[in-house]
């Protein structure tokens, strides 16, 4: 069952942020994952605001979990650490 990796991100360091980015997407991309939304306009009618909100879908939440885990994705993460304020979450669809 596909699934979706859900991301709520203030970025605090943009040049930092831009090497993970660079490095995310193709490791997102060798996991079976494809961006349905990436940054554009949205409406925030709950919770905490972020300004930059990310939806990938995966084949399955294994998947994106093994995204998640990888050793590629991790070494992307390492960029975005300190660089940004992030909420993550997979979700599997119906």
């Amino acid at each position: 069952m596909p699934a979706l990796w859900i991301a709520h991100v203030t970025v605090t360091d943009t040049e930092a942020y831009g090497r993970y980015a660079a490095l995310a997407g193709p490791a997102i991309a060798r996991h079976g994952g494809a961006f349905i939304a990436r940054g554009g306009r949205y409406v925030q009618l709950e919770g905490r605001d972020r300004a930059r909100n990310v939806v990938a879908r995966f084949p399955s939440l294994e998947a994106a979990e093994a995204c998640y885990h990888s050793p590629e994705y991790q070494a992307a993460l390492d960029h975005a650490r300190g660089a940004s304020e992030r909420d993550l979450v997979i979700v599997e669809t119906t």
